[in-house]
């Protein structure tokens, strides 16, 4: 079997490292010590074989995976960081307003996510990418409790990856509050919540582990809260919350090693840019 050099074919958006030119050579590259020739090897490999992949799930490839393998014992997943007691209560209340969201027809979703309440108005924010790879078919979310509403697609944003949606008023689903912008600070704990795997509710912590990463969402470059909060395909469009419950940003992608699943490297749309493309989608914007 041939070995597999560089990122290969894209799967989603693909991560671009600050250190790295557009073209792809560190700005690192001169003359130095053998110390230096060594970090910017490493650093090469590194990237060459990490990848940031969209966080949807398709054709139910892994929640079939994980529907064949339910009855095996497996390692527990370890969370990245000591969860303080502020978190518990902010899980409390955050999980209530988090849905899963499913696209595709009656033979089942052919594309599955998250999605989370923004105002009382019961509009749901997620992952245009989630749209995307679901087709034309019926979008319908799923609460925390089980109920289920088909929801309307209010708009979309591609070039943002952000979409968004709104079910009835039945369905009473509290909004999630927002941090304010530029509040994010490094290294303060963080949950992210969603739907990985079609496993509804899962609430996974860790911390902020860099702010303004430059991200390949769309057609365009973002800047993007990074984590390392456990996240995984079916996260799409959750929430990243901080201790408080307030959201920060909207969990978008996370760098894979050969398509391996999270490596601790996540990230999520921050929470300004998610609020200002909501509004502008729902009419609010001025």
């Amino acid at each position: 079997m041939a070995v597999q050099t560089g990122l290969g074919e894209p799967r989603g958006p693909w991560f671009v490292s600050p250190e790295l030119d557009p073209d792809g050579r560190g700005r690192w590259d001169v003359p130095g010590s053998e110390r230096e020739a060594a970090r910017r090897g490493w650093r090469r490999r590194l990237l060459s074989a990490a990848a940031v992949v969209a966080l949807s799930t398709v054709s139910g490839a892994a929640a079939g995976t994980w529907a064949a393998d339910r009855d095996a014992p497996g390692p527990s997943a370890a969370s990245a960081a000591p969860v303080p007691a502020e978190l518990v209560t902010a899980a409390e209340k955050t999980v209530p307003g988090v849905v899963s969201v499913m696209v595709g027809g009656s033979s089942g979703a052919s594309a599955s996510g998250s999605g989370f309440a923004i105002d009382n108005e019961q509009h749901i924010v997620t992952n245009d990418h989630i749209l995307s790879r679901g087709g034309s078919g019926p979008v319908t979310v799923e609460t925390s409790d089980g109920r289920r509403f088909t929801a309307e697609v209010v708009g979309r944003e591609p070039g943002s990856d952000l979409a968004v949606l709104r079910v009835p008023a039945s369905a009473r689903l509290p909004a999630l509050p927002l941090a304010k912008p530029n509040s994010t600070r490094v290294g303060e704990p963080v949950l992210a919540v969603g739907s990985p795997l079609g496993l509804a509710g899962t609430v996974t912590a860790g911390i902020v582990s860099a702010l303004n990463r430059q991200v390949r969402i769309g057609n365009g470059r973002h800047t993007a809260v990074q984590t390392d909060a456990s996240i995984n395909p079916g996260n799409s469009g959750g929430p990243l919350v901080n201790a408080r419950g307030e959201v920060v940003g909207v969990n978008t992608a996370i760098a894979t090693i050969d398509g391996n699943g999270s490596i601790g490297i996540g990230f999520a749309i921050p929470i300004d840019q998610v609020q200002q493309t909501a509004d502008t989608i729902i009419g609010r914007g001025g």
